[in-house]
């Protein structure tokens, strides 16, 4: 399968938000540099809570911009030197990938403490919502 992943920029960083699948492999490999010592990553899947697909919608300009600045944030906060965040929308089914967040730092217990912060911030403040789609029933989450 290919995917479509734009490269970081020098700095390290990528944000995006898109309908196609990504590679987890293909952002650690981007992540990678000399000065940094810890690379982690989250990575976000559909689980089987008895859907059979889920919904994802966002309000792209705003979302785009909230992930920007937690991404600044972070990077601030964590001493981070490589931030990517994908987050995907449209119809997905069980087992595919929503999110991926890699970060790389100096030391592992920054890439950590930035990972956590990104992922916890997106959830509370980023314009992105969910619905789950059941045999019998559809809900916004």
């Amino acid at each position: 399968m290919r995917y479509s992943l734009p490269s970081p920029g020098a700095d390290g960083r990528l944000i995006k938000i898109t309908e196609e699948d990504f590679s987890l492999d293909e952002m650690v490999r981007a992540a990678k540099r000399n000065d940094a010592g810890a690379v982690v990553t989250f990575l976000g899947t559909v689980r089987d809570d008895g859907i059979v697909e889920m919904e994802l919608e966002a309000y792209r300009e705003a979302a785009q911009t909230m992930l920007e600045h937690i991404q600044e944030e972070a990077e601030s906060r964590f001493n981070l030197k490589s931030v990517q965040i994908i987050h995907r929308i449209g119809l997905l089914s069980v087992g595919d990938n929503i999110v991926a967040i890699v970060c790389a730092a100096g030391h592992r217990d920054e890439a950590f403490q930035g990972c956590r912060y990104i992922i916890e911030e997106l959830k509370s403040k980023v314009p992105i919502w969910k619905k789950e789609i059941g045999k019998d029933e559809e809900r916004w989450v």
